[in-house]
């Protein structure tokens, strides 16, 4: 198709009513954009168990009319945390149940299409980054042979104050080792955190407006938007603005592939916390003294939030 090759690594929860709708958001813009040949889609825990983000996002690409995109399920819970796994529930199952991903694991997958073809393969992580972190762990050489990792993630210029129970980036403190074995790992790596992504937002007018358009992804959009404001609305009373709009967390990192100029970024060096109350926090060093570490990866500092909002509405639009 002559565009970018993605492979989408997602924990998909748009479609259950109440939950977070940017990984929905982040599909859809990457089937619109037509600058991205998306390939694979491979699923992950975090927003929900992974056996219920496999059958959502099987179920969101046969109502965008793509179920030829191929979906491969992933990691069902941290590295190092296996107990963590969730299992699909129920209801899930009877509601969505006749969708079957490819064969396969994702990790295995993840590696098998970047070594195929060294330098062309570029993977955005949207979820916790395990599927990630497993694949560079097959052979070392496919983090020397993608030509890029994307990663929504983190938060780089300021701690996250969330909550003394949610120290770090929601990404990040799912599973903060293996972000740690990717941050280290020596592949090119760009970081898309809550820094710039809580500044490009989507308000129920938007969402109207999509609905407006008539197309089957517009009017879901809208309603899967004003049922997580409603949430957020409930949860979070001391954010005013939860209340009227909601972040494009993940359509910024598949916007920065082909829209790069959006956002500003910066060389910098990264550890994260990974035990303790200060779970998921990423340690930053911009390199601005004389001594400073080698780089091991970009992150956004700065965003034209007003042009990232019209782009990512102004594609789904066209779905």
């Amino acid at each position: 198709m002559g565009g970018v090759r993605v492979v989408l690594d997602t924990d998909l929860s748009m479609g259950e009513p109440g939950s977070e709708i940017d990984d929905g958001f982040a599909l859809a813009l990457a089937l619109a954009e037509p600058g991205i040949d998306l390939e694979l889609v491979t699923t992950v825990h975090g927003n929900t168990d992974v056996g219920s983000a496999t059958l959502l996002t099987l179920d969101l690409l046969e109502r965008l009319g793509r179920p030829d995109v191929p979906v491969v399920q992933g990691a069902a819970a941290p590295l190092v945390e296996p107990g963590r796994a969730r299992p699909l529930p129920e209801d899930v199952r009877a509601r969505l149940g006749h969708r079957h991903p490819a064969p396969g694991f994702a990790a295995a997958e993840i590696a098998r299409r970047v070594l195929d073809a060294p330098g062309e393969v570029t993977v955005v992580a949207i979820g916790p980054v395990t599927n990630v972190a497993l694949a560079f762990a097959l052979d070392p050489a496919v983090a020397r042979s993608v030509r890029e990792v994307v990663v929504m993630g983190g938060s780089y210029l300021r701690s996250h104050p969330n909550s003394l129970a949610l120290p770090g980036e929601w990404n990040v403190w799912n599973d903060p080792h293996a972000f740690r074995a990717v941050a280290h790992a020596g592949a090119p790596l760009r970081l898309v955190g809550l820094d710039v992504t809580l500044r490009v937002r989507v308000t129920l007018e938007d969402a109207d407006a999509l609905a407006a358009g008539g197309g089957p992804f517009g009017r879901a959009a809208a309603e899967a938007t004003r049922a997580w404001v409603e949430r957020s609305a409930r949860e979070a009373p001391g954010r005013p603005e939860d209340a009227r709009s909601t972040a494009l967390h993940d359509p910024l990192a598949v916007a920065a592939l082909v829209r790069p100029e959006l956002l500003t970024w910066a060389d910098a060096a990264i550890d994260v916390v990974t035990e303790g109350p200060g779970r998921g926090v990423v340690v930053t060093d911009l390199l601005q003294e004389a001594d400073a570490p080698a780089p091991t990866c970009r992150v956004a500092v700065d965003v034209d939030a007003d042009a990232a909002a019209r782009y990512v509405l102004g594609r789904l639009a066209s779905l």
